[in-house]
């Protein structure tokens, strides 16, 4: 999610600003890094009946009631769900309150929330371009590289992507090029960025590789080393300064690897915005901290019961630090990398970041208890 997205906090609500709706299950792509949890063989994740129109109504109407005031539609392939435009167009006609930065502080605005369509690309028409057109949404398309297109998502060719990208740009539609970022796909991402910016995109939402969902199963294969992620960065700040635009890196870094001050193009961020910056409604309307995160809380129904979730309140209150980073003169500035990664890799929520996995023992010493229970490093 955007840094720069506006808090809730002077809201009527816990909730942070921004919700991720996960509108189905379905998806038309098979890719390779996929985190979705419901994608992973054998974890008993269950897949529950997706919300109705209606439900799904009710649920964004309840939200925006409670000071969320940016909704980001995705999937699964969030084009797939039947009644998706008037979903959509619903969240629209909604009235949040904005608390936004003013001259003098915090100032309130009254007003509809921004919307944001995640998509692979290949259900986007003419007339999903019109939508998004007439109700200002935001469009990102995925983009997992060029040659290794077809390798990482099973489906279709980069092409149809930078088509995609090119009628938006005719059509006016604001659009983000989406990229996780592989061990297969590293070596052509210069290439994949600036490809996506010539054909249009008017920014970078850059992901790492996490561990989860279908990823689990190809994780030798597309796992990044620390030395990849500054090749990652480096590389995406080059791009981003030639072409004159902005990018955010969606997953944040243990900063003992990366200087965020080196990248001024990039925003890198070393804290987790799970539960504090935006929070999860799966297909079927069970809240989670977040998108990669397995573990499902309360129905949206009974979303005020969060308060006292013991899991919510652990990322609401950043209580999951690993015992290797609790003498570190980073605390408060940096979380240790990606939670809910360490979590399914680790088994533990203070479980270290799989990449800190790659360090050297001396810096990181681990019990012999402990490093047993890091499952995959």
């Amino acid at each position: 999610m955007s840094a720069a997205a506006p808090s809730s906090l002077l809201a009527r609500s816990f909730l942070p600003a921004t919700a991720v709706l996960e509108m189905t299950y379905a998806c038309n792509h098979a890719c390779r890094f996929c985190s979705c949890p419901w994608e992973a063989e054998g974890n008993g994740f269950t897949r529950r009946p997706e919300l109705s129109v209606d439900e799904w109504k009710q649920c964004i109407d309840l939200l925006a009631g409670m000071g969320c005031t940016i909704f980001s539609f995705t999937g699964g392939e969030a084009l797939l769900k039947p009644g998706i435009e008037e979903i959509i167009a619903f969240a629209a006609s909604r009235e949040c309150e904005h608390i936004e930065p003013g001259g003098d502080g915090l100032r309130r605005r009254v007003g509809p929330p921004s919307l944001y369509l995640l998509s692979n690309g290949a259900p986007v028409t003419r007339e999903v371009l019109s939508f998004c057109q007439e109700f200002g949404i935001h469009l990102s398309l995925s983009l997992p590289g060029l040659g290794t297109y077809t390798y990482h998502t099973q489906a279709d060719d980069a092409q149809m992507v930078l088509e995609r990208f090119r009628l938006a740009k005719r059509m006016k539609v604001s659009t983000t090029v989406n990229t996780a970022v592989t061990r297969r796909n590293l070596p052509e991402l210069w290439e994949t960025i600036a490809e996506a910016m010539s054909a249009g995109a008017g920014s970078l939402l850059m992901n790492r590789f996490l561990p989860g969902g279908r990823g689990l199963t190809y994780a030798d294969d597309l796992s990044l080393a620390p030395t990849d992620l500054l090749t990652m960065l480096d590389t995406a700040e080059d791009v981003l300064e030639r072409c004159k635009r902005p990018g955010h890196l969606g997953t944040e870094v243990p900063k003992c690897l990366v200087d965020p001050s080196r990248y001024s193009r990039l925003h890198v961020g070393t804290t987790c915005a799970a539960a504090t910056g935006f929070f999860v409604i799966g297909p079927s309307g069970y809240v989670r901290v977040c998108n990669h995160s397995p573990v499902e809380l309360a129905h949206y129904g009974h979303i005020e019961s969060l308060k006292t979730d013991p899991y919510w309140r652990r990322f609401a209150l950043k209580a999951y630090l690993p015992k290797q980073c609790l003498s570190c003169t980073e605390i408060g500035r940096c979380d240790g990398g990606c939670r809910e990664a360490a979590h399914i890799v680790g088994g533990e929520v203070d479980s270290i970041d799989p990449m800190l996995c790659a360090q050297p023992s001396e810096r990181f010493p681990l019990s012999p208890a402990s490093a047993s229970g890091l499952r995959g490093c």
